[in-house]
Parts: structure tokens; C-alpha cells; sequence
């Protein structure tokens, strides 16, 4: 492909080309461009131009929810995090111009690695290295709550202060501005969580989408992570509500948002009971709120979910397995309620 030539939909590689000539130090010719994955986030796409190669992303087509899909943001935080023990892409450049491809994009070095997405890629692990690649991800998750944002110069990236009773509040008006239809227990579970918010744990750099496949792993040593990627939702904010979101995404409830077989649902990795001990022994937190906790994250996902049903809907979805989506919102709301009642806490 050609600079001139039309890449893959979503980004203008000849615009993209002018870009990288006047930007990013070192390009040596011609970019190609493919899809890597689309439409359940941002988009991310492989650009090389045959010597070097990076990973641009760029937000979805049709977004409902702009502050869910902010590149600055995710650029910013992974910006900070770089030489802090926390695995991050080097960052390379950041175009906040909309007029330069049609939309605000950023670039990052590509981490060569494995990403485990489907069960059956899970499956290629033992079981040795499944519960240490399970172990591993909580041990980074402890690593990045451990990081003083302050220090890394995330100190007005959030307000720690009432964050939870914000994010109730937050994924209640995405709720309004996604939802395709009418759902009781999507009302039930966010008038249960406005009703019992607990003040906040702590503050600190929570990721927001935190999860197996948002990972890049050694090939090699499954158990060591190359770069957590995807920081679209980090924030400042209080750490439970990353580590309960890390844990709802174990529950088979999640598996349509990800085509029939997330790999964060498998029965081979850890089970929630043992990720919580785990995280609770490394970082010394106190996990007997973890039911609210559990209910807020249900119900982010649910509303996420919910976008990316709203959008596929529209035509607006990128690559394959969404037909699927919509079906796990109910599922999802109603292990919120479940998990907020105390019917499915861990501990």
C-alpha cells in the first residue's frame, strides 16, 4: 500500500503519512496500516512504514459516549507511567487536530507479544501458567495503585474526592444516552448503588478497563506482562473499583460483549475468591465493602456493553462478533444486583 492508497476504514494513511513525516521522528517511507481490533473501544490499528512500526488509535465511529473514548486522556496517563515499574508503550505522539485524519489519534511504540483474547488462546497455556499469568496481572494491578500520581505529574488528572458517587452518577447519564430499551434491572442496580455509596478506599491511577486481553504478554513467560495497553477510561480514583471491575469480568455474564468466549471468563484462570486474597495479601486493603464495589462495576460494563450494542445497531462497528453484545446487558445488570445484595461477594 501506498502513502496515496486508501487504508483500512477508520484511518486516511495518506493523511496519516504527512503526519508521521512532520512528527515522528525516523519515518522511513510509506506507511501500510491494518485493523488490529475495532469498536468495542478505540480503535487500534499496526502502521509500519517497513522499518519501524507503531500502534495508532483513534476513537470509534459514531461515539455516544465522548468521555469514554478520550485519547488525550489514555496518551497523558500512559505518557506518566512510562519509567515507573508500570509496563506501558513508550508514547510517541499525540494529535489532538481533528482536521489532520478526522479525528484526534495517538501513536505509541508497537510491544511485540502476546494478547490473550479468546478462551481457546487461553487453552494454548498450562495450568502453571495460567494461575502465575492470573497472579501476575493482580501483582501489576498492585503496582500501578502503588504509583503516587502526584509524582508522576497525574496530580489534576482526577478527583479522588467523591469519585464513587460521580461514577454512579456518570454511567447513570451514559445509560441515557445509550440505552436502546428499557431495563428494570438497570434502574433497580443504580438506584441501589446511589443509595448505599461508602466513602472512598483510597486514590490512586486506576486503569478503568483492566483485564487479560488488555495486556501484552511475553510469549515465552506468560506470567510477565510486556505493557498493559487500552488506558482510554485510567483515571484517579479509588482502587477498588479497578480491582472489582478486573473481577466482574470473570463471570461468564461478560462473555457476549466479547463474542461467546472471553478469555477473562475462563474457568482455567483463577477464581475471583482467590484474585481478591490475592490482592487483598499484596496491598493489605480491606475488601468487606467489595459487594458495592462489585454492583458499580456490573453496572459500568453493562452500560459499555450497552454502547456498543447502540452503535452496531447504527452500522457503526468495525470487525466481527457483535451480534452478540446486547445480550449481555440484562445479564450483567442483574449479577449487579446479585453481587450488591452480598449473594455473590467472594469473600
Amino acid at each position: 500500500m501506498s502513502a496515496s492508497e486508501a487504508g483500512p476504514e477508520g484511518l486516511d494513511v495518506a493523511a496519516l503519512h504527512r503526519f508521521f513525516e512532520s512528527a515522528v521522528k525516523g519515518t522511513a517511507g510509506p506507511l501500510h496500516a491494518e485493523l488490529l481490533h475495532g469498536g468495542r473501544s478505540n480503535l487500534t490499528y499496526r502502521v509500519t512504514d517497513g522499518t519501524s512500526t507503531w500502534v495508532v488509535r483513534r476513537p470509534p465511529l459514531g461515539g455516544l459516549t465522548p468521555s469514554a473514548h478520550d485519547i488525550g486522556r489514555e496518551y497523558r496517563v500512559a505518557a506518566a507511567l512510562w519509567g515507573s515499574g508500570v509496563p506501558v508503550a513508550r508514547t510517541v505522539a499525540l494529535c489532538e487536530d481533528a482536521s489532520v485524519i478526522g479525528t484526534p489519534f495517538s501513536v505509541v511504540e508497537h510491544v511485540p507479544g502476546r494478547v490473550i483474547r479468546t478462551q481457546a488462546e487461553l487453552e494454548c497455556l498450562s495450568p502453571a501458567e495460567t494461575l502465575h499469568c492470573g497472579h501476575a496481572l493482580i501483582d501489576v494491578l498492585a503496582r500501578l495503585h502503588a504509583v503516587s500520581h502526584r509524582a508522576v505529574g497525574l496530580g489534576d488528572f482526577g478527583r479522588p474526592e467523591g469519585y464513587l458517587a460521580r461514577q454512579v452518577r456518570r454511567w447513570c447519564d451514559q445509560w441515557e444516552r445509550v440505552g436502546t430499551r428499557p431495563l428494570a434491572d438497570i434502574e433497580r442496580l443504580h438506584a441501589r448503588l446511589a443509595a448505599v455509596v461508602p466513602a472512598e478506599s483510597g486514590a490512586s491511577i486506576v486503569h478503568g478497563d483492566y483485564r487479560i486481553d488488555n495486556a501484552i504478554l511475553d510469549p515465552a513467560e506468560p506470567s510477565e506482562v510486556r505493557a498493559l495497553v487500552d488506558w482510554e477510561m485510567a483515571t484517579v480514583g479509588d482502587p477498588l473499583a479497578d480491582l472489582a471491575l478486573h473481577l466482574v469480568y470473570r463471570d461468564p455474564a461478560f462473555d457476549p460483549v466479547l463474542g461467546g468466549s472471553a478469555a477473562s471468563t475462563s474457568h482455567r484462570l483463577p477464581h475471583v475468591r482467590d484474585l481478591a486474597e490475592h490482592y487483598a495479601r499484596v496491598t493489605g486493603s480491606d475488601l468487606t465493602r467489595l459487594g458495592f464495589y462489585l454492583g458499580l462495576g456490573y453496572f459500568k460494563i453493562a452500560v459499555i456493553a450497552e454502547g456498543i450494542h447502540a452503535r452496531h445497531r447504527q452500522g457503526l462497528t468495525l470487525g466481527d462478533g457483535f451480534e452478540t453484545v446486547g445480550q449481555a446487558v440484562p445479564l450483567l445488570a442483574a449479577a449487579g444486583l446479585r453481587a450488591l445484595n452480598g449473594k455473590e461477594t467472594p469473600l
